[in-house]
This record gives structure tokens, C-alpha cells and sequence, in this order.
């Protein structure tokens, strides 16, 4: 399907809004394609992302779709839109808004300590006619439970200003000053706005379907929720530097991806964005992956919020592990196990991307790094807090029991191929790192014997890798049958498992930056030498990229690391937004959006590239 003829709008040209317990995507014609409630993995009831008849929530002018600017009010996630119509210009405002605390949360209970503010569980709209007049458009079209239940209406007062939408055990309320019409399954509205008037809608599904009371209270809310980003923003420590400002949204984007409650962050905010267009790869992101708790540390310490991390790493120590003490690859955001795997085959999909999946499959998978990420998250943790909670040391224990019993396996990888389980390198050397970080721990804790075990078994296993997973010319390996490279095999230079002037790590930066690329930017591996169980080619992994740009400013080629950032840079969305995926031929994002995992790995590269110009600096 050409772009030109396809009814979905570019994975790129969504807006993200967040209150920290879920996020919305709105087109760039105002409508909202994907909002699930109340929490991140809750079905959706507007769903347009994966089918054109699965909801969406329109708000903006009528008879025009194509607006003259879209930006974020900066420092914060709120929306800010600006409409040119032939008789005027409007401008329109979305939040998912933010304000005081008043009380426990009874729609998302929390675990963690709550914060001052939390989600007021609203997401409001507000417009107003700048210049000349403006007709507005309100089109409101629910449809519960993926699509599958549209839904049934009651107005809630004689005014016509408030109407309850339910289907499926989910409810909200649509409240605005517009005088609301019922039509079938959708809610709509119309009213001409004069220069200097304004309107507001909201959906809720607070308790008691709390809502805002008119056009001023919708605009407090607004401004609390800016002011709730901004306070947040203050906290980091983001150099003055000119790469300040992709810190920055990337900082906001993380944030946003974390679910209050419990502390966790979800590795994207949707299922089923295509990895190939059309095709099989599609996949549910909103869960919270083990492997992503070491990047997201080193990204939130880096950035010096260190409550964020405190509540990521509280998050971990709670989990259920499995039988032999082991952490599963991934868990749900309220730390439950089951992420049982299912298909919706009657939804479309993105541009005809099906299987649409709810869930993910690999959950229960073997996958041999998970050990490692747990183990450096926690090192991480302990160093920068000088300390090592009590509670937490039974989890070392059991991660690097875990190493030891499985390294020597195979497993599917850290990308979880569904094919047949191999030798992995990224997975041995991920075995090194939690054996490694292990006795680190250890002798934080003085245990001397467990320090001089641990640390013999993480040097029994780095001459594994270097004696089988190293090909003839120098290269580290996918696997140990093969010589085919994989781009995580650049960890072993952010992980430090080889030095940047070693020769072997030098050839693989330069083999995988020759030969695993598409016009610069870096796959995951090449599809036709690995058998990850899946059919179709898929684009450049922008992580892989920015994984790309650390291991050249690791091995000292900081002049074609610094070019690769900036390449990378001018790809981000119009809202400075990374999907999972870069298609170069096409020029557009691909897989599920946004993608915690490129912003985590955006931020580790431009730290390397600013502390580099520091040095520099102090050495002038």
C-alpha cells in the first residue's frame, strides 16, 4: 500500500501525550487514534492506529484536516496545534492532565509512595479562536475493547453538555460547553467561535467520572499539568549543550512511558505498529522488559533523576521470580506474570499489518542476558546510592545463581528470535556482566568468598566468548555456529567487556558499521542469515544506531560517531519522537511508537558525544 492511498497517517506524525498512567497518539488532523484506559495496557476505546472503525475523538475546526503548525508547549507533554481556516485561526490544546494529589488513587491503585500531583484520569481539550471566526468540530466515536464494542450513549444532564459512553466493563464521560448530539454510536457537536472565545471537551474515566466544569477549569488543568512537566524537567541535570534540547523530549518521553503506580516503565505505548510494512513482525511493547532496566537506569541516573530509578529498581525487587529464583524477560505493569499471547483477526491492522496481537508470546521465553541487565541495573543503583538495600541482595544472589546455571545454554536472544535457541554472544556476554557486576556486589558487601567465586566464573565465561564467539578475521560473532554479525554484539563495548583499543572490538564496531547497514543506519542482523522464525525484511533498529554511536566513540572514531548522531537527529519525528524502526529506502519510522529503547540509547549516545567535547574542552 503507497503511502499516498493509505488511510493511516505516518507512525511519525503522531502527537504522544501522557499522564504517567497511560498516553494517547493524536493525528495530525486532531483526532485521537489511540488512548487505552485507565492504564497502558488496558483496552483501548479509541483505536483507529490498527483499524479505521476501532475510535477515534476528533476536536478541531470543521472541513479542515491539515493543520499549520504542531509542537509541544515546551518542557512539558501537552499539545499545541495551530489551525488556519478561511475565516480565522484557532489554536488547540491537549494534556492528559496532571494536578494535586487528593486521596489514594482508586482507579489505578498505587504500590510506590504516590507523588504531590498523579493523573487527574482526564484528557482535556481546549480550543480557542485567535483571529476572525472559527467553526469548531466535536466527534466523539468510541468503540470498547479493541474496536470490538462500539459504544452505547446516555446524555447525563437536560443541558446537553455531558454524555456517558459504556461497552465491554469501560466507561467515560464526555463533557464540553458545546451542546452535545447523539448519532448512532458517536458523539458530536459544532459551535462558531468568535476571536477570543474558547471551548473545551473532556473524556473521563475518573472515579465518579469527574470533569472539568467549564472552559476556565479545563484551562487550570492545562496549566497545572504544564506547570506539573516543567517542576519535573527542573529536577534533571542536562548539560548546556547543544544536544540539550533531544535530551530533553527524550527525558520527557521516558517519563511519560512510566507508569506511576508501580514504578515501571512500558517499552512503548502500543501494539502492533508493523515492523514490516504489511507484514507478520507486529508486536504488543506495552510491557516492561527486564533487559531495559540497565539502560534506563544509566539513562536516569545520567539525567540525576534518581527518584525515577529508586522507584524502577523498587519495581524489580518486588517481582514474583520464577521457580529457580530467575526474573522472567518481561512482566505487565502491575508485575504480573501472564502475558499470554492472543490475535484480533478481525481488525485491519496498520496498512494491512496483521496478525493484530494482544500480549506477548515471548514472555515466558529463555533468554540468558535477562541476568545481566538485572545484575548492572543493580550495581548501578548501589554505586550511585552508596548503598545496597537489605532487600535487595537475595535478589543478587538469585541473578547470579541464575547466570551460573545457564550460561553455558542456549537461548533465543536478546532480539527473541522464535526460531531454534543458539549460542548467542550478546547472551554469554551478558552471562560476563552479571557474573561481573556480581562480585562487584559482593565486595561492596565484603563477602569475600562469594566476590572471588563470582568473579572466577565471569572470566571463565569472557574466554569462552573470546575462544568461540570471535571468527577468523577478528569479528564477535551472532552466534557460535555462524559468522553472520548482529548489532548487539556492540554491548560488549558499552558493557566494558572489551576495551575500545582492542583490536577485535575495533573490527566488529567496523564490520557492523560497513556491512550491517543501510545507508548508514544499522539492522538488527541480516534477516536471510538468522532464523528468527518470522518471514519479511525489516528496517534499520534505530537503537542498534545509537548503540552504533557509542561503540565509535568507545573505539575513538568520534568524528564518524558525532556524524551518525547528527544523521540520527534529522530523522526523529516532526515532534522529536523515535519509533523502533527506521525504513531508509521510504524514509519513514516503523514497529511500535514511541519507543522507550531508542530514546534510552539516543541519551547513552549523546552522553558519550558531550562528555567527549567536555575533555576536549579541558584540555584546550
Amino acid at each position: 500500500m503507497s503511502l499516498d492511498s493509505s488511510p493511516f497517517p505516518p507512525i511519525a506524525d503522531y502527537a504522544f501525550l501522557s499522564d504517567c498512567h497511560t498516553g494517547a497518539l493524536v493525528a495530525p488532523d486532531g483526532s485521537v487514534d489511540w488512548l487505552c484506559v485507565p492504564a497502558f495496557d488496558s483496552p483501548s476505546v479509541f483505536g483507529n492506529l490498527l483499524d479505521r472503525g476501532a475510535g477515534s475523538f476528533r476536536f478541531g475546526p470543521y472541513g479542515i484536516n491539515v493543520p499549520n503548525h504542531r509542537s509541544y508547549v515546551p518542557g512539558t507533554n501537552v499539545l499545541t496545534t495551530t489551525w488556519h481556516t478561511p475565516s480565522g485561526w484557532l489554536l488547540v490544546h491537549d494534556a492528559l492532565t496532571m494536578g494535586p494529589r487528593h486521596g489514594p488513587d482508586l482507579v489505578t491503585p498505587h504500590t510506590r509512595p504516590p507523588a504531590d500531583d498523579d493523573a487527574e484520569h482526564v484528557l482535556v481539550r481546549l480550543v480557542e479562536c485567535i483571529e476572525g471566526s472559527v467553526e469548531v468540530e466535536l466527534v466523539c466515536e468510541p468503540a470498547f475493547d479493541y474496536g470490538r464494542q462500539p459504544a452505547g450513549w446516555s446524555m447525563v444532564d437536560e443541558d446537553w453538555n455531558a454524555a456517558d459512553a459504556v461497552g465491554a466493563g469501560q466507561a467515560f464521560r464526555l463533557s464540553t460547553g458545546m451542546s452535545i448530539g447523539l448519532e448512532g454510536n458517536s458523539a458530536r457537536a459544532r459551535h462558531t467561535l468568535s476571536k477570543g472565545e474558547k471551548a473545551f471537551c473532556a473524556i473521563s474515566w475518573a472515579d465518579g467520572l469527574a470533569s472539568p466544569v467549564d472552559a476556565d477549569d479545563a484551562e487550570a488543568r492545562i496549566g497545572r499539568t504544564i506547570d506539573f512537566w516543567r517542576r519535573w524537567l527542573a529536577r534533571a541535570r542536562i548539560p548546556d549543550h547543544s544536544l540539550r534540547p533531544f535530551l530533553e523530549r527524550s527525558a520527557l518521553t521516558i517519563k511519560g512511558l512510566t507508569y506511576m503506580p508501580t514504578g515501571a516503565t512500558v517499552a512503548a505505548l502500543t501494539t502492533s505498529r508493523p515492523e514490516t510494512p504489511g507484514g507478520e513482525r507486529n508486536w504488543d511493547y506495552r510491557y516492561t522488559w527486564m533487559r531495559d532496566t540497565t539502560f534506563t537506569l544509566q539513562a536516569l541516573h545520567f539525567l540525576n533523576l534518581d527518584w525515577e530509578a529508586d522507584e524502577f529498581m523498587q519495581f524489580v525487587a518486588d517481582l514474583e521470580p520464577n521457580p529457580d529464583g530467575g526474573l522472567q524477560i518481561m512482566y505487565g505493569i502491575d508485575g504480573r506474570r501472564d502475558l499470554t499471547e492472543s490475535t484480533r483477526d478481525e481488525l485491519s491492522g496498520y496498512e494491512g499489518a496483521q496478525p493484530v496481537r494482544l500480549g506477548n508470546g515471548a514472555f515466558d521465553q529463555r533468554q540468558n542476558d535477562v541476568y545481566g541487565a538485572v545484575l548492572d541495573s543493580l550495581l548501578l543503583h548501589t554505586r550511585r546510592n552508596k548503598h545496597l538495600p537489605r532487600r535487595l541482595w537475595p535478589l543478587v544472589k538469585s541473578q547470579a545463581e541464575g547466570a551460573l546455571a545457564s550460561w553455558r545454554e542456549p537461548d533465543q536472544g536478546i532480539w527473541e528470535a522464535r526460531g531454534a535457541p543458539q549460542h548467542y554472544v550478546s547472551s554469554k556476554l551478558m552471562g560476563w556482566v552479571a557474573l561481573d557486576r556480581a562480585a562487584k556486589l559482593a565486595g561492596i558487601r565484603e563477602d569475600v568468598e562469594l566476590e572471588k567465586s563470582w568473579a572466577e566464573a565471569a572470566e571463565e565465561i569472557r574466554a569462552d566468548i573470546l575462544a568461540r564467539g570471535v571468527s577468523d578475521r577478528g569479528v564477535l560473532r551472532q552466534h557460535y555456529d555462524t559468522d553472520a554479525l548482529d548489532a548487539s554484539t556492540l554491548l560488549a563495548s558499552i558493557f566494558g567487556f572489551l576495551p575500545g583499543s582492542d583490536e577485535r572490538m575495533k573490527n566488529t564496531v567496523d564490520a557492523i558499521s560497513s556491512e550491517l547497514t543501510e545507508h548508514g543506519f544499522v539492522l538488527r542482523y541480516v534477516t536471510g542469515e538468522t532464523d528468527d522464525g518470522l518471514s519479511g525484511k525489516e528496517g534499520t533498529f534505530l537503537i542498534c544506531s545509537f548503540w552504533l554511536v557509542s561503540a565509535l566513540s568507545i573505539v575513538g572514531e568520534r568524528t564518524q560517531a558525532t556524524d551518525l548522531l547528527e544523521r540520527l537527529l534529522r530523522i526523529a519525528s516532526p515532534l522529536g519522537l523515535y519509533a523502533e524502526e527506521f525504513e531508509v529506502d521510504r524514509s519513514r519510522h516503523l514497529g511500535n511508537f514511541p519507543q522507550a529503547f531508542s530514546h534510552l540509547a539516543l541519551i547513552e549516545a549523546a552522553g558519550r558525544i558531550i562528555l567527549a567535547d567536555r575533555l576536549e574542552e579541558l584540555s584546550l
